[in-house]
């Protein structure tokens, strides 16, 4: 009725690899928003420029933090994914 996992339990060679990228990509993406609440703290009335097609500084940024956080989670994935299979799967092969 109920299986275990795909793959079997091992050590996985890309660990650290994975963890460095992934903490690499959080201080990009925290200077990042730290920028936006840096903009909201200092200078709000900037908040409020018109950029792009009517849209506020504030809106075009906030959805450009979210358009970011989803592509880099998207890279993370694949990085993640290639390193895997480029490390983990030396040991299988004779």
């Amino acid at each position: 009725m109920f299986h275990g996992p795909a793959t079997g339990p091992g050590d996985d060679q890309a660990a650290d690899l994975k963890s460095r990228l992934g903490l690499k990509l959080f201080i990009i993406y925290a200077l990042i928003y730290a920028g936006f609440v840096a903009i909201g703290v200092v200078r709000p009335e900037w908040m409020g420029l018109r950029i792009v097609w009517g849209l506020n500084l504030a809106i075009i940024y906030g959805f450009g933090l979210i358009l970011l956080a989803i592509i880099m989670g998207f890279l993370y994935h694949l990085a993640c994914t290639r390193l895997e299979e480029r490390l983990n799967h030396k040991e299988d092969q004779p």
